[in-house]
């Protein structure tokens, strides 16, 4: 078996990943070569577009870095039944959009999403900006999101992954966005869509994605095509719905792990952008002596590199010589034998 773990940080302006799912490209050629790729929503995500993969597993910001640690494994599935919760703080109009995203889902896709919920009160995100220029936020009211997804999971048993749709803030005008869309600057809403994220599968112990609520922007020849897909439709919601239906399992108590379950021993490489080594998930499989590989060419806002935390890696400028390596490493091949 050969296993790579994919960590592309989220709200960190990434040339590659930071948009809307543009590092998917690099995720379908490491299926191509790989046993199972282990990823984050942020990775794989592109609003109307997804493109799923059998040994691709869709797995939580959270419970990547729980699972990294070694205190939960993953365990694969072919299917899994979803529920839906609807911020209190969506309008009428914006809610049947997103209705009606499940109902294609259900038609169309043939997904299981039995049950969904409005919360009993207006969620209140907050988007903030931190000095890096990373982005991040904070939810007013996180009990409201708790109580909704309990109540879920009480009124139906076979629900096993959880996506919910918070209404954010519209910033159409916003230099932030502007810059965004023109492909130059941080995606504003990623930040806090992992705080919702994470909150929600470490109470849960379950798959869980989130998707915002927005209206829809004006109408741009000048969108750059990294943030093209979020152009598409009136909800980010099918790329999440799709997700979740074949994410991992959580196996919280390793010493309930079967065979086909995954742990974090079992991953042979884990790619990430240069600048990035301050991810806790990065961090737990260098301690354990797990390859890193690190792509110099996925610029972001963040300066957090080897050197400063400690870190020997395998350093390459771009996403296809990473691959190399990683062709060479399945061969038994030291990288070094292949340049002169």
């Amino acid at each position: 078996m050969f296993n790579v773990a994919v960590i592309i940080p989220t709200g960190v302006g990434a040339a590659i990943g930071g948009f809307a799912g543009d590092a998917l490209p690099v995720v379908r050629a490491l299926a191509a070569i790989c046993d199972w790729v282990v990823t984050h929503p942020n990775v794989v995500n592109g609003a109307s577009l997804y493109y799923p993969l059998p040994n691709v597993l869709y797995t939580e910001g959270y419970a990547l870095n729980q699972f990294a640690s070694g205190r939960w494994g993953l365990r694969p599935t072919y299917g899994n039944a979803i529920g839906v919760i609807f911020d209190r703080g969506i309008e009428g109009d914006l809610l049947l959009r997103h209705e009606q995203a499940i109902a294609a889902a259900r038609a169309t896709l043939g997904l299981e999403i039995p049950q969904t919920i409005v919360t009993d009160s207006p969620l209140g995100v907050e988007l903030r900006r931190g000095s890096s220029g990373a982005t991040w936020g904070t939810i007013a009211h996180p009990d409201s999101l708790l109580r909704a997804a309990g109540e879920l999971l009480a009124a139906d048993s076979r629900i096993r992954a959880m996506a919910v749709v918070t209404r954010f803030p519209d910033e159409p005008e916003s230099e932030m966005v502007k810059k965004y869309r023109s492909g130059q600057g941080v995606d504003a809403l990623a930040g806090a869509e992992a705080v919702i994220s994470h909150l929600l599968t470490r109470e849960l112990e379950l798959p869980c994605a989130h998707a915002p609520a927005l209206r829809p922007l004006p109408l741009s020849p000048e969108v750059d095509p990294r943030a093209c897909a979020e152009e598409l439709g009136y909800t980010f919601l099918p790329c999440v719905l799709v997700g979740l239906s074949r994410a991992p399992q959580i196996v919280s108590q390793p010493r309930y792990l079967l065979p086909g379950d995954l742990r974090s021993s079992q991953i042979n490489a884990v790619i990430a952008p240069y600048s990035c080594c301050g991810s806790p998930a990065l961090l737990a499989w260098w301690e354990q002596g797990t390859t890193i590989v690190l792509v110099r060419g996925n610029t972001t806002v963040l300066e957090v590199l080897p050197q400063d935390v400690g870190i020997k890696a395998v350093v390459v400028e771009n996403y296809l010589e990473a691959i190399g390596v990683l062709v060479a490493l399945k061969a038994g091949v030291s990288p070094r034998t292949l340049l002169r």
